[in-house]
């Protein structure tokens, strides 16, 4: 199994715009087409950053599952409409692939 941990840079004052494209919107898609997403953060200290780990078989999975999230007409017309008044929402996207370390194991 591997995770991807995802971290969303948001461009000024538009984390609102991001947590309802999330909410009404992306997570649909996402569970739709089979891509589970593990957990979901926004940030404690207030910085505008969004943070999501998402759970794959393997590398060919998640680059399989990405591209059909990608090339999605539902997603691109989402993305189009959200940032058809306020500009873009996410400034930058930074991807983290990690595998179970063997030798950690949750307290029960």
């Amino acid at each position: 199994m591997l995770y991807e941990l995802r971290i969303y840079t948001i461009y000024s004052g538009r984390m609102d715009a991001i947590q309802a494209r999330f909410k009404d919107h992306t997570l649909t898609i996402f569970e739709r087409l089979g891509m589970k997403v593990v957990n979901f953060w926004i940030d404690g200290e207030g910085r505008s950053k969004l943070y999501y780990v998402m759970e794959f078989s393997d590398l060919a999975e998640r680059q399989r599952l990405w591209d059909q999230f990608r090339q999605d007409p539902e997603w691109i017309q989402v993305k189009r409409n959200s940032e058809e008044n306020g500009g873009l929402i996410v400034e930058k996207i930074e991807e983290f692939i990690m595998k179970d370390a063997g030798f950690f194991h949750p307290a029960q």
